[in-house]
């Protein structure tokens, strides 16, 4: 008898059961045994589905399970982040289908040689380059990191004006050659450029993307990893990255090391009261690029890999949870219709749910303080 409790309660059987109760009329039956020992399952769900109340509670579902059979991925843009999300989605087997688009064709040619030379040690890969979007052809996922840089005393929305105007000349091309596709955008700032490709593309909210947090929190993780001595692969923490860098909100609240929270520890974790001074790890997030451009004149490599597990979790239909760019409206009090870096499930259908993480006051205030300067920003935009 404990044998057959212990099967099922396994995981592995609880999916066998549900399946086989859905494709017959088994669950009818157990509905009336269920009646006949006052046991009974509420009738607007699915078999097995008293089991998802608490999956309900944390997850808001955008969009059902699709299935996709192409791996082919786009990148727009071939300077240093650009080909650092290239070589990351060959060289960790993400996709073995890359295009290549930029507008200066010798360098263009000369990276997709550079890689095309490297394929005897990759898993057999279609490396294309060109200058124009035809080679972008039924992509699955296009990366946009072509963008400008903000010149010396430029305002913000002066900045964002100019790369509205660089993706109002990209997006339709994408959306010409790859209608199905969804949108990765890493081209700062990213939360307001989001929104901006959403805006021009015309496809549903959960189909475009940004790059957000995936890296901050990254950063936050191994920051924290190494003040506590443990792998950052046990550190659970999210970085929320509102309007840019000097705007962000560590979830101090969440943050995590195995399950424990910090401070249910230490009620003084990261806060002004600690002596430890955690909150200086926030600072050193923030400050993180501007130290790497100092020392090397760019970041790459780690938003290269931060890209490419985004890519992973798309293709793979992984179901794994990133902090992106995503809609936001009707989240936590926000009514402005923007895209903030909140934590997200991604799949086959691009982001499928928001997780519903638990922020305090400070926290959804400061939330909702990024929404309305986004909002303003954005509202100035000239199409």
């Amino acid at each position: 008898m404990k044998v057959i409790l212990l099967f099922l309660l396994s995981s592995r059987a609880m999916f066998i059961l549900n399946s086989f109760l859905t494709k017959t009329n088994c669950f009818k039956i157990l509905r009336r045994i269920g009646n006949a020992y006052s046991f009974r399952l509420p009738s607007t769900i699915s078999p097995l589905g008293f089991l998802r109340s608490i999956s309900d509670k944390l997850l808001q579902e955008l969009v059902p399970p699709v299935h996709y059979s192409e791996t082919k991925v786009s990148v727009i843009g071939a300077g240093q982040v650009g080909m650092a999300c290239a070589f990351s989605i060959l060289t960790q087997n993400v996709s073995s289908d890359v295009a290549l688009v930029d507008a200066q064709e010798d360098k263009l040619l000369g990276e997709m040689l550079d890689l095309q030379h490297g394929a005897y040690f990759m898993n057999s890969p279609k490396i294309s380059a060109s200058s124009t979007y035809e080679v972008t052809a039924n992509s699955r996922i296009c990366i946009i990191t072509a963008g400008a840089r903000q010149r010396e005393g430029e305002s913000r929305l002066a900045l964002v004006q100019r790369n509205v105007d660089i993706m109002k000349s990209i997006v339709p091309q994408l959306m010409k050659y790859s209608p199905n596709a969804t949108l990765l955008v890493v081209s700062n700032p990213v939360d307001i450029l989001t929104w901006v490709v959403w805006h021009l593309s015309g496809l549903p909210r959960h189909k475009v993307i940004g790059s957000g947090t995936n890296l901050d929190s990254s950063r936050f993780r191994f920051l924290l990893s190494q003040s506590m001595k443990v792998s950052v692969k046990n550190v659970h923490a999210f970085h929320c990255r509102l309007e840019h860098g000097d705007s962000s909100v560590p979830v101090w609240s969440s943050v995590n090391v195995a399950g424990v929270k910090l401070r249910d520890l230490d009620p003084n974790f990261a806060t002004k009261k600690d002596e430890q001074r955690y909150d200086e790890i926030h600072r050193k997030v923030v400050e993180s690029a501007y130290e790497i451009i100092k020392l090397k004149g760019y970041t790459s490599w780690a938003i290269g890999l931060s890209v490419s597990q985004i890519c992973d979790s798309l293709l793979k239909n992984q179901h794994s949870i990133h902090c992106v760019s995503i809609p936001v409206k009707d989240c936590y009090g926000i009514e402005e219709d923007v895209f903030l870096s909140l934590p997200a499930v991604l799949g086959e259908a691009g982001v499928s749910h928001i997780v519903k993480i638990n922020l305090n006051e400070e926290e959804e205030m400061h939330l909702r303080d990024s929404a309305h300067a986004i909002a303003k920003v954005s509202s100035e935009i000239k199409w």
